[in-house]
């Protein structure tokens, strides 16, 4: 019987979800099934045997990307038939639109097994850029209230103010619905940054401007970033400064994802998001139930160990019953982090990424 449960689960991993009564994020570990999405709570570095709730797929709604939680723009929501909301987090652009991509799947295919057909879909090869205005898109991004957010950003050690990255743009024009597709998006982006209603801002985004054609000179990449021309009553004008954070975080993102980490005074085990950077090498981790966008700790993995722990038994240093899929990370100060991947994949992944920056 568990073995047809394991073979119908169609994708399972880490989501922080926002709560229906008190509204906090709490990381909670997802299972997929054919017609349903069932959450269990992770606590001291084990899942729990009973599921914590679950979501009815059958006629669905998903939105994504849902952008009207600020500082977690990797939101995507589910509404059930019965006009219940859910808000979920992924760690990742790509990881939500997966889990995203995965459920409307399940949804499709449990509509399609009703006998129900979906009728009047649009063509998707029919666009709907022909006969837009993009001075109207340029006033909805602009304004205070429902348009794009301006923040700080970080590129090789510089942090600029008051502008956005490509993948953001895109974000928000796919949720406003002023484009379909991603492609579309950068499509509808491009000829803003054509008409110079938007302009460059740093290396990355500058250098695909000069490179790429027409159509590809908007990056759908978080870390290629733009701000609106300097023609327009400025909202904030955008400044460059330089700290040791910056450095830190101005590293090429080499990987992400939800781990668990083992707390060095109390030894409890929370669910954290890890960020793997290069040039420099460093390993942040962020606490996905909180707003903020700085991370929680990191540290530069020059002179690091990193060891794969026995899953036989509980390893030296590990507190409570904790048993597979750890490793261990020794700093050059000699401080020890105790990790737990949700599988033993994961563990060997974030072990090769974490030795190739040492």
């Amino acid at each position: 019987m568990a073995t047809d449960k394991k073979k119908s689960i169609l994708r399972e991993g880490f989501l922080v979800k926002r709560g229906h009564l008190v509204h906090n994020w709490k990381a909670r570990w997802f299972v997929l099934m054919p017609d349903k999405l069932l959450y269990y709570k992770y606590e001291g570095g084990k899942r729990d045997s009973c599921q914590r709730g679950k979501i009815l797929l059958k006629d669905c709604e998903i939105t994504c990307p849902f952008l009207e939680h600020e500082n977690r723009p990797l939101v995507f929501k589910l509404q059930t038939k019965n006009g219940v909301d859910h808000f979920l987090e992924a760690c990742s652009r790509e990881e939500r639109d997966d889990w995203a991509a995965d459920i409307t799947a399940a949804v499709d295919k449990l509509q399609t097994s009703g006998g129900e057909k979906a009728t009047n879909q649009e063509d998707p090869s029919e666009s709907q850029l022909n006969n837009i205005n993009l001075s109207k898109v340029l006033d909805s991004m602009y304004d205070v209230h429902s348009g794009i957010k301006m923040s700080n950003h970080v590129e090789q050690g510089n942090t600029y103010s008051n502008c956005f990255s490509g993948s953001a743009v895109v974000d928000w024009l796919v949720f406003m619905q002023l484009a379909l597709t991603r492609v579309e998006a950068m499509t509808l982006a491009s000829a803003l940054l054509e008409e110079g209603f938007l302009r460059t801002i740093g290396l990355k985004s500058v250098e695909a401007l000069r490179t790429a054609g027409l159509s590809e000179q908007f990056m759908d990449d978080s870390t290629a970033l733009y701000s609106f021309s300097d023609s327009l009553k400025k909202r904030g004008s955008v400044k460059a400064e330089t700290s040791l954070s910056a450095v830190e975080l101005s590293g090429k993102v080499i990987k992400r994802g939800y781990l668990l980490k083992q707390g060095h005074r109390r030894k409890n085990w929370k669910v954290r998001l890890f960020v793997l950077r290069s040039e420099p090498a460093f390993l942040h981790y962020f606490d996905p139930t909180k707003d903020d966008i700085s991370p929680a700790g990191g540290f530069s993995l020059r002179g690091c160990l990193i060891s794969s722990l026995n899953d036989n038994g509980v390893p030296s240093g590990v507190k409570g019953n904790i048993q597979g899929n750890l490793f261990k990370i020794i700093t050059q100060s000699d401080t020890h982090y105790f990790i737990q991947a949700p599988t033993h994949q994961d563990k060997m992944d974030w072990i090769d990424a974490i030795r190739e920056q040492t």
